[in-house]
């Protein structure tokens, strides 16, 4: 079987101009190496393709694939993250990961909080600005969390995303309108101990492998910011989640995934709400897949799972799915 390999390259784009928190989601050449590797030893060939536009050329060009591995986040708009798999649908290529439809409303946070709150998983009360009028109609309970509605990595976050007051939350609202060109998410401050949770495999199939806690020193923000996720080292610690604790992200992770249907793998991140009850934050279902530095990889080495299992497990997954084998 000869899988292609779909990404966008981090190095390609800041090339090109792009700064480095524009480029935060996109991939090394190390995660690029570390998958191909891995690959490899579960006995496949492996074609690198890169991003869209390089997909876009082959397919005209009639290159065919057994399987595509997908991990390409796009760079603009809400549809960035579906346009590879859409065009895989196109031409009847199957592929690892999520479709079009999963991965367009998993980008849009309250999209996927809307879907996932009604299948009666915990979530914080949210209200959506696409402009500053719309702060009129927020009633929510103050201190209050900002973040753009579609941005991963902690792109928009810092110490200013939590809110005390109404002021403020013009400001910060105004800030983010104005920088990302896109609604803002303002939810209910979750106070207590955050986790992420990684999944492995598609529907009732689907498992969790382990999950960590992140617990972040005192000399930085005590939320997983875009400044934490890219500098952890020093000021973010990971630690696996054990007993009962375990248990309840573990209900609250598989509900959410199955909620989006959700494929093969990725991560799901909630946090301890003022009740003390596990609230759901957001999935991601193209999660980093950096063999050292990406949070799925981290957290299930702490679990004892293997970097060349994680990959196993992502194959088999898709495999079974698109070939019934």
């Amino acid at each position: 079987m000869k899988i292609g390999l779909t990404y966008d390259l981090r190095s390609d784009y800041l090339n090109q101009g792009y700064s480095l928190e524009e480029t935060a989601e996109f991939d090394k050449e190390s995660t690029i190496e570390g998958i191909e590797l891995a690959i490899h030893h579960a006995g496949f060939q492996t074609e690198r393709i890169g991003h869209v536009q390089s997909l876009m050329k082959a397919l005209l060009e009639n290159k065919k694939w057994d399987l595509i591995f997908n991990i390409a986040e796009g760079l603009y708009g809400e549809g960035r993250e579906s346009l590879v798999p859409a065009l895989l649908d196109a031409y009847k290529i199957p592929y690892v990961f999520s479709g079009p439809v999963t991965l367009g409303i998993a980008l849009n946070k309250a999209f996927a909080k809307q879907v996932v709150r009604d299948s009666g998983v915990n979530t914080p009360a949210f209200h959506v600005v696409s402009q500053l009028s719309d702060m009129s109609d927020i009633k929510l309970e103050y201190p209050l969390f900002a973040k753009p509605v579609s941005e991963g990595t902690g792109k928009g976050i810092d110490a200013a995303s939590v809110i005390n007051s109404k002021k403020k939350l013009k400001i910060v609202c105004a800030n983010l309108l104005k920088k990302f060109n896109q609604a803002v998410l303002v939810e209910e401050f979750l106070p207590g101990r955050e986790f992420t949770v990684g999944v492995l495999g598609s529907g009732q199939k689907a498992y969790v492998p382990g999950a960590m806690e992140i617990i972040y020193k005192k000399e930085t923000e005590n939320f997983y910011s875009y400044n934490n996720k890219e500098n952890y080292v020093g000021l973010v610690e990971y630690v696996a989640v054990k007993g009962d604790l375990l248990e309840e992200c573990k209900e609250v992770a598989l509900k959410a995934w199955r909620s989006l249907n959700c494929l093969d793998g990725g991560r799901v991140d909630v946090k301890i709400d003022r009740n003390g009850k596990i609230s759901f934050i957001e999935v991601n279902p193209l999660a980093g897949l950096n063999p050292v530095i990406s949070d799925l990889p981290i957290l299930c080495h702490l679990n004892n799972i293997s970097y060349q299992e994680i990959i196993n497990a992502i194959l088999k997954s898709a495999i079974k799915r698109n070939f019934n084998a």
